[in-house]
């Protein structure tokens, strides 16, 4: 990404700016889900939520030691080489790229509910072939994001993507002005606990909180990265207080009938849900084109083309119509996040920075607080990853 001219690259990134980034990070379209996550756990499972924050919380800090170990590591695939060698740096550049094409499939799902919303019972006719409000809307963002892709500086659209934050915002105040003004009100009891549903909120929850593959790149970045644990602390802070409070507020006013978006169970027609949605919308546009990149640069130095920029457009093309098609076969939203974070989050999120830690830091041959802490974590995060995959792909093998 560039850098603006005339900062010297050793100034770094301020705290304030720095905090900004990791919250931005962390901030993304889980937040429409939380309520959902929530319905599915019962309040109890708020004690989850809260849980895998200090979890991820803690497995940052984790990436931050491995870091410091060495001089020459600056990204998350560098930590998973220098634990592991070649092995090691495959398998976690596998699980953060796969993360990052799953959350541009999200971004389409995402835009195809909402825009049907919007627009309901709108039909679209293409070459004398009938396709539906939902579908065609997939195809409409794919058909928008694709030039994105095609541009190799993305200064601009990092901008842009620093929206992810203010979106959050302005969502938030849009579903309570929903329910305050536009009768919609608190009157959901909810469940207590709901067993069976723990498998899709945990992952859900796990979903919300992975950001640690672009934590190595916040830290590098900084002027001052001895202070990157009070980022961290200020980051999770922040935007676990965030996801509580949609959670909580959206199961208030839906209880059990709540949607996988909270957007779509907004009531039609009004502006707070007309201002919910269109943010809602605005934030992938920006974001699909930064997130699709690193898979894209990942594809040209593996096959070194990054030379020839006809094959970076083909390249970059041919993954939008795969996230395309995917989106298409599966318009499955809360489904594809919760897969999304039990196989990919739970692993780059909990067991990964553990297993590298130890491995690095020669800490399993001890038994101290860490080395127990990381067993934990690692088998919290196997047991999210085997019942929460299984349940997500039954839930979708069951809508399809």
């Amino acid at each position: 990404m560039d850098h603006m001219p005339n900062s010297p690259q050793k100034s770094g990134t301020t705290f304030f700016r720095t905090c900004f980034n990791g919250v931005n990070a962390l901030s993304g379209v889980g937040i429409l889900s939380i309520p959902y996550a929530l319905a599915q756990g019962g309040w109890v499972s708020l004690v989850l939520l809260l849980l895998l924050a200090v979890i991820c919380y803690y497995t940052g800090l984790l990436l931050q030691k491995c870091m410091d170990s060495n001089s020459l590591v600056k990204t998350y695939p560098d930590i998973g080489e220098l634990a592991f060698g070649q092995k090691g740096r495959i398998i976690v550049a596998t699980a953060m790229y796969l993360e990052l094409y799953f959350a541009a499939i999200n971004f389409l799902i995402l835009e195809g509910d909402n825009m049907e919303k919007l627009f309901q019972k709108t039909e679209f006719n293409i070459a004398g072939l009938k396709i539906g409000g939902k579908q065609g809307f997939v195809l409409i963002t794919s058909i928008v994001v694709l030039p994105t892709t095609w541009l190799r500086s993305l200064s601009m659209l990092a901008y842009m993507a620093l929206g992810g934050v203010l979106a959050s915002l302005i969502l938030m105040v849009a579903v309570l002005w929903a329910a305050m003004f536009n009768g919609v009100g608190f009157h959901a009891k909810g469940i207590a606990f709901n067993w069976k549903g723990v498998p899709t909120a945990a992952s859900l929850y796990a979903f919300c909180f992975s950001g640690h593959s672009v934590f190595p790149t916040i830290y590098n970045s900084m002027q001052n990265p001895t202070k990157f644990s009070k980022v961290l602390l200020y980051c999770f802070a922040v935007c676990t207080l965030n996801y509580a409070f949609m959670a909580v507020v959206g199961y208030l006013m839906y209880g059990q009938d709540i949607k996988s978006q909270i957007t779509l169970n907004l009531p039609n027609g009004k502006l707070s849900t007309n201002i919910a949605i269109y943010t809602t919308l605005i934030n992938p546009l920006m974001k699909y084109a930064l997130i699709v990149m690193p898979i894209s640069n990942a594809i040209e130095e593996w096959f070194q083309f990054s030379k020839f920029r006809l094959f970076s457009i083909l390249i970059r093309t041919i993954l939008v119509i795969s996230t395309t098609v995917v989106a298409l076969s599966v318009p499955f939203f809360a489904e594809v996040v919760a897969l999304t974070g039990s196989l990919l989050s739970s692993s780059a999120t909990m067991v990964l920075p553990c297993l590298c830690y130890l491995k690095i830091t020669k800490t399993y041959k001890t038994l101290g607080f860490h080395s127990i802490a990381c067993v934990l974590i690692v088998v919290i995060g196997v047991l999210i990853a085997i019942f929460g995959t299984y349940s997500s792909l039954r839930n979708i093998a069951e809508s399809l």
